[in-house]
């Protein structure tokens, strides 16, 4: 329970549980201004009469008049009763005789015409009129009662026009207050999970995300308390990892040294024996053990090589050299070897635009044995190899052919083994790019160097 009334779902719950609870004392309240209040429009306030109570008693006082002294009298009762009323009477000669308050310049005489006017003009307007025979009779004249509208209005109708707009404002405002209590409290929500978002893109030293504090205990807080626990988890693994990473170079680095050691000996018997008068099959297996020798050797230097690579402590020295002329130089070397093995040798290097190259000397050269020995190793069968310069409107390359049986390529690296492995890095470290495409007819391998904007 206890954990639930801290919850985002109990905030809102006690948001619009507020929201009903002033929605119904605004609404109570109109209830009892406008319609306890309000009562009935004709029906004054302050112990005041009735429009109809004020006519039917008015012509109750008229007809009991028998006197000037009378109508004198009823003046100044009504006058005590309703101080801003006007009051007068015309006697049956039409002349204006008594007056009380009069609001209005009338005249003196009155005749028959202007009598029906004045009825005409005061008829249910402004102010409230009202006309009575004295005594209920035509011959002695009439008195008039005159009395503004405003001074018989309700008290609810009062209230209505006084403070008509502040229960409107009241319940408009009721409305924008729950309005900015769901904004408030929704923007603290999305507040703290774009805070969350950020979090999760910033990256330590270490490449992980970095913790976040945890600062109130609802959903979007146990959504932080297991994103801590994910990164904390994050940095656990990565640990083990770079433990057992330093541990599987140490064997590897360790086992190479350890290895090379009997085989040079080996290698050393073998050629000792292979000065010797031995039998002819002798000499045919001891040159195959030397053979051995040497592709175990190279295989434990590239072993050396790919993980120094890995811990990025293999030395990069990147120069600006002539690609072409090193590639010459480099594949006459090479070229006695594949004349021994009888392939068929096709070289078509032609320059580029751009000759220059920022690459390293010896990561190159390491790059080309990888694959020339890849060819001996693997396409032997079909004796031929070929390589060529290639130049498009995107890049600059270097091709290297053969008809082997090609190479099964599986992995993202492109290559089958430690060595095209090994070329992978050296190619990608020194900014280039490359690619490979092995069938059953043979091996094509282009070593790519993109050309810049203005080159």
């Amino acid at each position: 329970m206890k954990r639930f009334l801290k919850s985002l779902l109990a905030k809102y719950i006690l948001i619009i549980l507020i929201a009903l609870f002033l929605f119904q004392a605004a609404y109570i309240t109109i209830v009892i201004v406008f319609f306890n209040l309000m009562g009935d429009p004709d029906s004054p306030g302050n112990g005041q009469e009735s429009y109809d109570e004020i006519e039917e008693n008015w012509h109750q006082e008229a007809s009991q008049i028998i006197s000037e002294d009378t109508i004198a009298h009823v003046f100044e009762e009504w006058q005590e009763v309703y101080p801003n009323a006007s009051m007068f009477w015309v006697d049956g000669d039409g002349v204006l005789n008594l007056q009380s308050n009069l609001q209005e310049n009338l005249p003196d005489e009155w005749n028959v015409t202007y009598t029906a006017q004045f009825l005409k003009n005061h008829y249910d307007e402004d102010p409230f009129t009202v006309v009575a025979f004295v005594g209920g009779h035509e011959e002695e004249g009439f008195i008039v009662f005159q009395l503004p509208r405003d001074m018989l209005k309700s008290e609810g109708q009062r209230l209505n026009e006084e403070y008509g707009w502040t229960i409107v404002i009241l319940t408009i405002g009721v409305v924008f207050l729950f309005i900015f209590l769901s904004l408030w409290f929704f923007r603290g929500i999305r507040k703290r999970l774009v805070h969350l978002q950020e979090a999760m893109e910033i990256r330590d030293t270490d490449g992980l995300p970095i913790l976040i504090e945890e600062k109130k205990q609802d959903e979007i807080g146990d959504l932080e308390k297991s994103f801590n626990r994910m990164v904390q988890e994050l940095r656990e693994s990565r640990e083990r990892e770079q433990e057992e990473e330093q541990l599987r170079k140490e064997l590897i680095a360790n086992l190479s040294h350890d290895l090379r050691t009997p085989l040079t000996k080996i290698n050393a018997q073998a050629y000792t024996l292979q000065k010797m008068d031995l039998p002819t099959e002798a000499k045919r297996s001891l040159k195959l053990t030397s053979t051995s020798i040497e592709d175990v050797d190279r295989l434990i230097e590239n072993l050396m090589s790919y993980t120094l690579l890995m811990a990025s402590k293999y030395r990069k020295d990147l120069k600006e050299i002539n690609i072409i002329r090193f590639l010459r130089q480099y594949l006459a070397a090479w070229y006695p070897v594949f004349e021994k093995e009888e392939f068929e040798v096709d070289i078509d290097i032609e320059a580029f635009e751009q000759n220059k190259w920022e690459i390293d000397p010896l990561w190159f050269s390491r790059i080309l044995d990888n694959l020339l020995q890849n060819v001996l190793r693997h396409a032997t069968d079909g004796k031929y190899i070929a390589v060529w310069t290639e130049s498009t409107e995107h890049y600059d390359a270097i091709v290297v052919t053969d008809k082997g049986k090609g190479m099964q390529v599986d992995t993202e690296q492109k290559g089958a083994g430690i060595g095209l492995s090994i070329v992978d890095m050296m190619v990608k470290g020194m900014h280039l790019d490359w690619e490979i495409d092995s069938t059953e007819k043979g091996t094509t391998i282009k070593i790519i160097r993109m050309k810049r904007a203005g080159n």
